[in-house]
């Protein structure tokens, strides 16, 4: 990066910072600490869910994933809003009613203590590690950029992350997020611009589309359904979209504390139906948008040259090895097709017929099969290395294309990002450490008349997060070859969240049912969740991940029901 790339970068993240430091200025117990003393109007609790959602790996990862896989990771959003009215109907009046810190207190007023614990338990694993996960996804920028060890930078940006959601709280994060994500959507509509501005003369947005969609990549909506019947192993289509996507929604944002956490900062009820039901509205479209810009951006690369292989740190040291002449040859003959390639692209954005847009379509996937030859070649080269590169795709068009100073505004985008979800999740799992096990096993409770008894917690509640950052730290470290990352995120919450739904289900409607039998369901449900998923990892069987979500809830249920039988509670 240029100079001027880093004083934006640098000068971006201070101002974001001091400004974070600044509002969070609250009472010093746990309701300020984690709920901001319960003060947020909704258009402030949907930016905070909003920002919690939309982490570094949303705006880093997704853009990639529509380049090599198509749009139709969209339909993994299609349950999202059904899920929302779902929500502000049943869960959202509860919570405020009860005035709860955390979901899981509500589990043991209906149920038993072992259960609130062990759902709390769920939760702080599947959150800890898909921190872990956020963690790594800006640490890639920093160790593509400054070509640092990926161990050492996931400490600096772990670090850094830690001080910043320690001193701040839930105040810092919320007032934060809204001028992240103002930064954000910013930048990332500059770069939209820009990747169509930067096309050849006479193709412009409607003629990129047109090559995007023949390439494959506008595949916002499909079936799963080929020649025998519906395929359960295709991850993304309209029916595991609407269906598993709702379910794991319904999970994510009505039993998840990061969550939770959010809407629970709210004034009253109705802002946080007015924060939930507004982030129904926005969420769709927003990834639509940002999948959008991966699909333009491998029409950019029709027409300009593309690397063969996006992460170029460790592409440099497998160039270094005896293998530099087999990847020369295959780089030799991915630019040999890329040149006609453009000449299909070329002839099919002026208005050519279908016969160009076959060509178009088998050149794609005969320079994916080279660029496949080329990442196995890599990995021969530099064991270990990270050789998925879809993280990559669109932080090596930045730096590679954007003028001086909007890399380092894009580059500050997404550490923004990171920082946002990030501090929430931090938030989250130390208040459940704090209110579901520290106060609630030494038999203590939350009295916020008694200023040093408060203050106790306050502080001690700023150990638990620090002790938090740093198991997410730990975690960063394991989760380099992960691949596309905003995928990797999800199949890890869907090994929990329809398990942690069902409980809460059984909950609001099953009253006859006891804490025993739902307990039981629970460890029972969890663990076949995980056997199906091994199944499917050794392709035993073949069941798309969001289907997790759906099992793991039925499960649940169904067993709970079935245990309350035959225990008679």
């Amino acid at each position: 990066m240029s100079r001027l790339d880093w004083v934006v970068l640098t000068v971006t993240l201070l101002v974001i910072i001091v400004y974070g430091l600044y509002k969070s200025r609250t009472t010093k117990n746990l309701e300020g600490y984690f709920l901001n003393n319960r003060t947020m109007p909704w258009y402030l609790v949907l930016l905070s869910i909003m920002g919690t959602q939309a982490s570094a790996i949303t705006f880093l990862s997704a853009p990639g994933q529509a380049f090599t896989d198509g749009m139709r990771f969209v339909q993994y959003y299609f349950g999202l809003p059904i899920a929302m009215v779902v929500l502000c109907v049943t869960f959202v009046p509860l919570f405020n009613r009860l005035k709860l810190f955390t979901a899981y207190e509500f589990l043991e007023k209906r149920f038993d203590l072992k259960t609130r614990l062990f759902t709390s338990f769920l939760f702080l694993l599947s959150r800890g590690l898909s921190t872990g996960i956020s963690i790594y996804a800006p640490s890639i920028i920093l160790s593509s950029l400054m070509g640092w060890d990926i161990f050492w930078t996931n400490i600096v940006m772990g670090g850094v992350l830690i001080v910043y959601t320690v001193t701040g709280g839930a105040k810092a994060v919320a007032y934060t997020q809204q001028l992240q994500l103002l930064i954000i959507f910013s930048g990332m509509f500059v770069a939209g611009y820009l990747i169509v501005h930067n096309l050849p003369e006479g193709v412009g947005l409607k003629e990129a589309l047109k090559v995007s969609g023949a390439s494959g990549k506008l595949n916002v909506i499909t079936t799963g359904v080929a020649g025998n019947g519906f395929d359960w192993k295709d991850k993304y289509n309209i029916i595991s979209g609407v269906i598993g996507g709702f379910f794991l929604a319904l999970s994510y944002f009505g039993t998840d504390q990061s969550q939770v956490g959010r809407y629970l900062t709210a004034k009253n009820t109705t802002e946080s139906r007015l924060g939930l039901l507004m982030n129904g509205l926005v969420k769709v479209p927003m990834q639509f948008l940002i999948l959008l810009l991966g699909a333009l951006l491998f029409t950019f690369y029709q027409f300009h040259p593309s690397p063969v292989f996006f992460n170029q740190a460790v592409e440099d040291r497998a160039l270094e090895t005896p293998y530099r002449d087999s990847l020369m040859q295959l780089k030799d003959q991915y630019e040999s097709k890329q040149v006609v390639q453009q000449q299909w692209s070329a002839a099919y954005a002026a208005g050519g017929q279908d016969f160009y847009k076959d060509s178009l379509h088998t050149g794609t996937q005969k320079m994916e099969n080279i660029r496949q030859q080329y990442r196995d070649v890599v990995k021969k080269a530099v064991p270990g290395a990270d050789t998925n590169d879809t993280n990559y795709i669109f932080l090596r068009f930045v730096v590679d294309f954007l003028p001086k100073g909007l890399v380092g505004l894009l580059i500050a985008i997404i550490f923004l990002a990171a920082w946002g979800s990030i501090a929430a999740a931090l938030n989250a799992l130390a208040s459940c450490t704090m209110v579901d096990f520290h106060l609630r096993l030494k038999g203590e409770q939350y009295n916020r008349d008694n200023r040093l008894q408060s203050e106790k917690e306050y502080r001690l509640s700023k150990w638990y997060t620090l002790l938090w950052g740093i198991f997410c730290v730990i975690t960063a470290e394991f989760a380099t070859g992960m691949g596309s990352l905003i995928e990797a995120v999800n199949v890890l919450g869907s090994l929990f969240y329809g398990v942690i739904l069902g409980i809460f289900l059984v909950a609001f409607y099953m009253k006859k049912i006891q804490g025993p039998a739902v307990f039981l369901a629970a460890i029972v449900g969890e663990l076949l969740v995980i056997v199906f998923f091994l199944l499917d990892r050794y392709n035993i069987i073949g069941l798309g991940f969001l289907w997790l979500n759906v099992l793991g809830t039925l499960a649940v249920v169904a067993l709970a029901y079935l245990f309350s039988l035959l225990t008679k509670r």
